[in-house]
């Protein structure tokens, strides 16, 4: 039986982790932190939900703790797993690394040091041995990056071909309380000027808390799936983050609405070195072409600015750039990161 160390702290970190035990064929055991939907860990991965360069510092001290037990189960495992979160992610490879630990580490989901932080190369390539990559560009950034597929393509299942219209409009304000609670006044008052079903889509984990995190969402159907929600809809509005992909590889029209502390847009402004938040965007700068979808941050982030969006929208030269970026990213990548687990030659 192989076992493997995963460190998974986030919730799209889990989904594709998902993907990947899906693609084994071998009997496998998991340890370290990732979500308990999975097996049982070690911790689980929701104890380190946070967001921000702010609200991620009281969850020092258990990272701290945590390391230190990571680092003695990479002693007796055949592989080690570490799926994006740099910020723990990177000290943990490295410790592992210093007392010469020789169980191989795979990188799956590298540091965007395109955006910032450039130095993280270095540090990534020193100690991790396999550099597993989601997005093609990272090869101009990473001497030894081996681009695996996206994981995006294994887990979204439907796609949009035609321009067919259903009058569902999706509203995904993000997936932790200060993204939702910032953003769902907006969508609130957004929601009464559009004459469409609303679908607010609420992640399963946040089923139980929506009173205390959205208040009154009487005007929306609440669901939960985010491709169900997407495909469904002839728009939608979402927070920055994984979901902006999820529907452009759909093919759902959509704005982009982000509002952070002051505090975190400020050290993102002077620091990051991207011209777009959302993911597809940055896909087609890379790719030389105008950006995919429309971006309202802080305090362009009003209800009128995306209603104005929704109305202006031009949905048949939106999802020729769907096809377009299915195109550039090419394929999943579940079963590539199975085969460098398994050291297996890719194909």
């Amino acid at each position: 039986m192989r076992k493997i160390l995963v460190c998974a702290l986030e919730p799209s970190a889990n989904l594709h982790l998902k993907e990947i035990l899906a693609n084994f064929d071998e009997p496998y055991e998991l340890v370290g932190i990732f979500s308990e939907n999975l097996g049982s860990p070690y911790m689980k991965s929701s104890e380190f939900s946070a967001m921000g360069f702010v609200e991620i510092l009281p969850l020092i001290f258990k990272a701290k703790r945590a390391m230190k037990q990571m680092k003695e189960f990479a002693k007796e495992v055949d592989a080690v797993l570490l799926i994006d979160s740099p910020a723990f992610n990177l000290p943990l490879a490295r410790a592992i690394k210093e007392v010469c630990i020789k169980t191989p580490i795979t990188y799956y989901i590298l540091p965007q040091v395109w955006a910032w932080k450039p130095k993280r190369v270095a540090v990534v390539q020193r100690y991790c041995d396999h550099l597993a990559s989601i997005l093609p560009f990272d090869a101009k950034f990473y001497d030894r990056a081996t681009y695996v597929g996206h994981p995006l393509l294994d887990e979204i299942k439907v796609r949009k071909t035609a321009l067919e219209r259903s009058g569902k409009v999706a509203f995904l304000p993000g997936s932790r309380k200060s993204e939702i609670m910032r953003l769902m006044p907006i969508y609130k008052e957004l929601a009464r000027d559009i004459d469409a079903k609303k679908l607010l889509v609420v992640p399963p984990f946040l089923l139980g808390k929506i009173d205390e995190l959205y208040g009154d969402v009487s005007e929306f159907e609440v669901v939960s799936d985010t491709p169900s929600a997407l495909i469904e809809s002839d728009f939608a509005f979402i927070c920055s983050g994984t979901a902006t992909l999820e529907a452009a590889l759909i093919g759902t029209p959509f704005v982009l609405a982000y509002k952070a502390k002051a505090i975190d847009v400020f050290i993102a402004r002077r620091f990051v070195k991207v011209k777009h938040a959302g993911l597809a965007n940055i896909m087609f700068d890379f790719m030389q072409k105008p950006a995919l979808h429309e971006e309202f941050i802080q305090e362009d982030a009003t209800a009128r600015n995306l209603l104005s969006a929704y109305e202006r929208c031009d949905r048949a030269k939106f999802l020729i750039g769907c096809e377009e970026l299915r195109a550039y990213l090419g394929h999943g990548s579940a079963k590539n990161v199975v085969k460098i687990l398994k050291n297996q030659n890719l194909e």
